[in-house]
């Protein structure tokens, strides 16, 4: 199971070399992890970005991946991952939720790039 960081869903929605890459996860999207805050983030990108009626069809693109709420267990995780390494608060629940659920965390967000259960890659150049 993998869990696509917003990044990545922006990266693919946008079309750029890097979403391009990851453009094979999504193939088979029931096994893509989806956390209700990386829907979150990516709706108010989506919004600012691009305005509401995008938004709302980039929302309902992402229906077919395993949406998964933010429980108790993953929001005292990302606690402690917040002070051991120094992740931004929504970075660290999103990797918490990963960690609990069991899968790996795809990003190409380098807050990540050398984290346990994180499969990062950099952005590919323009």
């Amino acid at each position: 199971m993998k869990l696509a960081d917003t990044c990545v869903w922006v990266e693919l929605l946008a079309d750029t070399p890097t979403g391009r890459r990851y453009r094979k996860l999504f193939e088979t999207p029931e096994e893509v992890l989806l956390p209700t805050l990386v829907l979150f983030e990516l709706r108010r990108w989506a919004l600012r970005e691009l305005g509401d009626d995008e938004a709302d069809r980039i929302v309902a693109a992402t229906r077919n991946a395993h949406t998964v709420p933010l429980g108790e267990p993953a929001a005292l995780l990302a606690a402690e991952l917040t002070v051991r390494h120094k992740l931004p608060a929504l970075d660290a629940l999103i990797y918490a939720t990963a960690l609990h659920h069991g899968a790996t965390l795809v990003t190409c967000d380098a807050h990540f790039e050398s984290l346990p259960g994180v499969e990062y890659r950099a952005k590919a150049a323009a």
